[in-house]
């Protein structure tokens, strides 16, 4: 029996292509023996995500990210001193997604025909196919004019969170406080007419009710979890919750520790100390379940090698390619295989083919 297709909503791909130097084509192992005694990074040689992994794991459908931010001088963050610098990053990402596409390694999907025939293509439980992404935008720092989110628009973009971690251009995201700004305002309206998604992800609690205020157009939370189970502001409250499933929103589950764990410390905490596996992540998916009432607002949005690597995931993920472990975990918790199926590709399909259309 083939394994099930996997829809990751949220990998930062060409970020650790073009940021930390890594050949997303190399095998697992050959990324890792590469980054050996490297010490600028904490998840050096702890990578999870590669293409060859990807096919081996069926994930066959991404949101794939550009990210890039802009910060003022005396920003506790690193980033680029001006949006024009964040725009320009952004753009040698699109280039290297391009070249990919160049190689057969990828394939853009921008609308409902492609994303049905992509579908198709990986439908015959084969794995040597072009990964399908979707291109999103993390955090709207680089989006220096209308021009901009117009020309990017016209280049594939498809969904955006305007806000990362701290405070941004467009308003407050991850540990700060505060609405969105008066440009935050206006770029939702733009995403509104040219039919782009709004990726809810690391908005601040003041900002998400705001942008949930001035917004109409589709919504999805890319990558986050669940507030009462793990108390930091970057996962949704249960009111959030309830706000995005009254949308029609999907919520990608992130398989980050320290998202999927009450009491992580950065770069102090182990796996180990939580006994944390990847079955955790499914009391998340059973609390957002019993919130809506049904399976279809929950997704994958793993964030792997988002910043991190296998010091900060469950024990039992070597790689991308073990969220197959995924079915049978929530099968043995009552989960039907259409609901399965849902989780795992399903719902954020069904997500797309609805705006889409």
């Amino acid at each position: 029996m083939s394994r099930p297709l996997i829809f990751d909503a949220h990998l930062d791909l060409s970020m650790n292509a073009q940021d930390f130097n890594r050949d997303l084509r190399w095998t697992q192992e050959r990324l890792r023996r590469r980054e050996l005694g490297m010490t600028d990074q904490v998840f050096r040689s702890r990578s999870t995500v590669c293409f060859p992994e990807m096919r081996r794991g069926r994930v066959g459908l991404c949101v794939a990210t550009q990210i890039a931010r802009s910060v003022g001088s005396f920003h506790r963050l690193p980033g680029w001193f001006s949006p024009e610098q964040a725009w320009a990053h952004t753009q040698g990402q699109l280039a290297w997604y391009r070249e990919m596409e160049a190689v057969g390694e990828m394939a853009q999907i921008r609308n409902r025909s492609q994303l049905d025939a992509h579908l198709d293509l990986w439908s015959d439980g084969q794995e040597a196919h072009p990964i399908g992404y979707i291109l999103s935008l993390e955090g709207a720092d680089s989006i220096v004019s209308p021009r901009h989110l117009e020309r990017a628009f016209q280049d594939g973009l498809r969904a955006v969170g305007p806000v990362h971690y701290g405070p941004g251009v467009h308003g407050m995201g991850t540990d700060a406080e505060g609405p969105l700004t008066p440009r935050g305002r206006d770029l939702l309206r733009q995403m509104q007419e040219l039919g782009i998604i709004l990726d809810a992800t690391h908005l601040c609690d003041e900002s998400f009710w705001d942008a949930m205020k001035h917004f109409e157009g589709p919504v999805w939370a890319s990558h986050s979890n669940c507030r009462a189970l793990v108390h930091w502001n970057r996962q949704f409250s249960d009111d959030q919750i309830r706000e995005l499933v009254h949308r029609g929103t999907v919520i990608g589950m992130a398989f980050d520790a320290i998202m999927m764990v009450d009491g992580w410390a950065h770069h102090r905490s182990k796996p180990q100390d939580f006994q944390l596996r990847i079955e955790r992540i499914c009391d998340h998916i059973d609390h957002i379940c019993q919130i809506a009432g049904h399976a279809r607002a929950v997704g994958i949005g793993s964030d792997l090698d988002g910043g991190f690597g296998t010091e900060q995931t469950p024990m039992d993920l070597d790689s991308i390619a073990d969220l197959q472990s995924l079915s049978g975990l929530l099968s043995a918790r009552g989960y039907s295989a259409e609901d399965v199926e849902g989780i795992l590709h399903g719902n954020f399909v069904a997500f797309l083919r609805r705006v889409w259309r």
